[in-house]
């Protein structure tokens, strides 16, 4: 059996994590010592290890709880079930993925066509691009006097 402080220390974990994932169903209501201090078991340990991996590739609170009750029924599902979960995650992340390389590439442009100067940003083409409707920055439209073919 274990403590709560003991069981955070052992996953890493602060307590509150521990209460939170009790409170929000993912961990089942610890027992209690006659004192009130929670206890919990090798397979409370067992499933919090298993929360905690399972956030770590990503899975939001909410699919662990899915996945969760897969793990706890594990005869009453197919492997294409979890396996449908995994690659619908795989799926956002790889949009994701597309989505932060098109925001990489608009601020290496943004940056790009600024001259970074210590002049006045009166006219610079960062905020001038940002003000605009025009969805691409080329670096040529800079207007703070750096050529970049330098």
């Amino acid at each position: 059996m274990y403590r709560i402080g003991e069981l955070a220390r052992l996953c890493k974990v602060k307590a509150d994590t521990l209460r939170f994932y009790e409170k929000h169903g993912l961990l089942p209501p610890s027992m209690r010592t006659d004192s009130g201090y929670r206890l919990y078991t090798e397979q409370d340990a067992n499933r919090l290890r298993f929360i905690l991996r399972a956030k770590a590739v990503g899975f939001t609170l909410s699919e662990i709880s899915e996945l969760l009750s897969i793990e706890l029924n594990k005869s009453e599902w197919a492997c294409a079930d979890v396996k449908g979960l995994v690659d619908d995650k795989l799926a956002q992340v790889e949009a994701r993925i597309v989505q932060l390389t098109e925001f990489q590439t608009t601020l290496q442009t943004l940056s790009r066509a600024c001259c970074g100067g210590s002049e006045s940003a009166e006219h610079c083409s960062i905020l001038e691009a940002l003000e605009s409707s025009l969805t691409q920055v080329r670096p040529e439209e800079h207007s703070c006097g750096w050529d970049h073919e330098k």
